[in-house]
């Protein structure tokens, strides 16, 4: 796999599981690297299962970079500092040597490495600074034009100037087969 070329819906095997990230500009779809981080795919995974990230929004958002989500502080009436929540665990880092680029989705986490829960982030650029830090488990197969949609979403000012101006909702996350997700 080069650097810059990430897989498609078709190059999937029908029966593997890919997430259907739901969100208010459409659909995205990941596949996952069950290869390089089996432990993060899987706490992913049981957290979309469990529906704990419905109603979450992508809570930071850095034109070129990222689009960060999956913490319950953003659900609707959530009354915790959105960038701070989790499933209230932590899970393992699994550093791996895929590159942080366009489209690779990947855990947040503190300044401790093995401080990852729930949050993630999908890169809107090339990101390599990341590279062997973050655990990256998965890249997008469809919905780059949604990717596009988050990621240069207005943001307010202040402060890092991340916080988009308008919720970008995440609906819900769905585990489902690729044969599934229709093309």
């Amino acid at each position: 796999m080069s650097d810059h070329k990430q897989a498609s819906l078709g190059d999937l095997d029908p029966a593997e599981e890919v997430a259907v990230i739901d969100t208010v500009h459409g659909v995205m779809v990941v596949s996952f690297w069950d290869d390089v981080a089996p432990k993060t795919v899987e706490n992913f995974k049981k957290l979309a299962k469990d529906s704990f990230y419905d109603d979450t929004a992508f809570h930071r958002v850095i034109k070129g970079f990222m689009i960060q989500g999956g913490d319950p502080n953003t659900k609707t009436g959530a009354s915790g500092q959105p960038g701070t929540g989790g499933p209230g665990y932590k899970i393992k880092a699994e550093f791996n040597d895929r590159p942080h680029v366009r489209g690779v989705l990947s855990m947040a986490r503190s300044q401790d490495p093995d401080s990852a829960g729930s949050q993630f982030f999908i890169c809107h650029g090339d990101a390599r600074f990341l590279d062997n830090q973050y655990t990256a488990f998965g890249c997008l197969v469809k919905g780059d034009d949604v990717l596009e949609a988050i990621g240069t979403a207005k943001v307010r000012a202040g402060g890092e100037g991340s916080e988009p101006s308008d919720r970008q909702v995440v609906k819900s996350i769905r585990i489902v087969k690729a044969s599934e997700v229709k093309g």
